[in-house]
């Protein structure tokens, strides 16, 4: 829709051209239609005077309407992306290759800035793991961690990583090769800005545990709850059960659950069990068949048709926290506040006297987060706007 305003003439080049108006409002770039004002009154009066006048005004228009296309365009890219550290236990479950997919998928979109990739367990590959999925989207480089001390050793009964790990190549072979998580966490935060960084688990909270715990070194001076305090904007975690319960992310390793979730230093949001415990997905993907070599697809293909519960797909637990981490929960959820407290045997409850925490409540039925997540799982690798 183009409107035309003739009370005020146009001055000096073009200046209003960088606004546009959307249902009265004033915005810059971000528009479905927009209404092109102070277009010069001559020229709009001299219509009525000749066909050339009249081949000049729509040309004009014209060019307004691409002027404000590319301002658009132009708008959208320069969306700050969230600069993410995403911390995965990528084996026991496959919802966190739906997620790891999700994250470059937003990435490729220009919406995140992708840090570094962790692994909250340390079986035999699990860097590999994580280097094909950075390797397939294109991003090799993209740092990767490994819990060095102890930690969890779980992984896919499926062998669905095995699979991943002789069919792709991937830059980073074995965890040797990988850094030690929780020095790569100082490394990343002690270089960003303060409160810059957004950190989604997905997975145990051993390497955000061994990171409170750390001192000063070469990185920073800081301590490691400094650093956080300091460099963390938001920590996102698929974890525990609400308003109780057991979930497996958090009672796996429940020391370090409780030294997180009772000494982090910024907000926490929380996507509890119950939220993707209702959005199934997968099945789309895996009968996709313009897709081939997909490493995503390989896993949802092997993997679906092995459990009974599968059968009109995957549970997406941790797909909802990239989600929320970086698109905002405010169109699918609202939040609970207060506090989660863990147990000695890994049991949460909530405090809903507490503060700092939230946990995710549906607003809006799951079928419009598994359509979402169903569409952005099957994203291909250079799709980037």
């Amino acid at each position: 829709m183009v409107a035309i305003n003739c009370k005020t003439p146009l001055s000096g080049s073009l200046k209003t051209a960088s606004r546009a108006v959307v249902c009265g409002k004033q915005t810059t770039g971000w528009a479905i239609g927009f209404v092109i004002c102070n277009i010069p009154c001559n020229l709009i009066n001299s219509i009525n005077h000749s066909t050339q006048s009249t081949n000049t005004m729509y040309r004009y228009i014209l060019f307004l309407t691409a002027l404000f296309l590319a301002i658009n365009v132009s708008a959208q890219k320069a969306v700050n992306p969230v600069h993410l550290i995403l911390d995965s236990d990528m084996g026991p479950d496959y919802d966190d290759v739906g997620a790891i997919t999700i994250l470059h998928a937003l990435a490729d979109k220009g919406e995140a800035k992708i840090l570094a990739t962790m692994a909250s367990t340390k079986y035999d590959g699990v860097a590999g793991v994580l280097s094909v999925f950075n390797t397939y989207f294109k991003r090799p480089d993209i740092p990767v961690g490994v819990p060095k001390g102890d930690a969890l050793t779980l992984r896919d009964w499926q062998h669905w990583t095995d699979t991943l790990l002789v069919k792709y190549p991937h830059k980073i072979k074995t965890n040797d090769e990988a850094w030690d998580a929780v020095k790569l966490y100082r490394k990343i935060l002690a270089a960003e800005p303060d409160h810059s960084v957004t950190i989604v688990t997905i997975g145990f909270l051993t390497n955000l545990s061994n990171l409170l715990n750390t001192k000063a070194d070469e990185y920073s001076k800081l301590s490691g709850s400094e650093l956080v305090k300091k460099k963390v904007k938001l920590l996102v975690c698929m974890a525990g059960k609400y308003p109780s319960g057991y979930e497996f992310n958090v009672m796996k390793d429940a020391p370090a659950s409780q030294n997180v979730y009772a000494h982090w230093g910024t907000p926490i949001i929380l996507s509890g069990f119950e939220i993707g415990e209702k959005i199934k997905v997968g099945l789309p993907l895996i009968r996709n068949t313009s897709l081939k070599n997909d490493p995503v697809k390989d896993v949802f293909r092997i993997s679906i048709p092995m459990a009974k519960e599968d059968s009109l797909g995957r549970m997406s637990w941790d797909e909802t926290a990239v989600l929320v981490a970086i698109k905002g929960y405010s169109k699918w959820y609202i939040l609970h506040k207060g506090k989660m407290i863990v147990a000695n045997d890994g049991k949460d409850d909530w405090d809903n006297k507490g503060a700092g925490q939230a946990y995710l409540v549906e607003k809006v039925g799951c079928h419009q987060v598994q359509s979402l997540i169903n569409e952005l799982i099957q994203h291909q690798p250079g799709d980037r706007d």
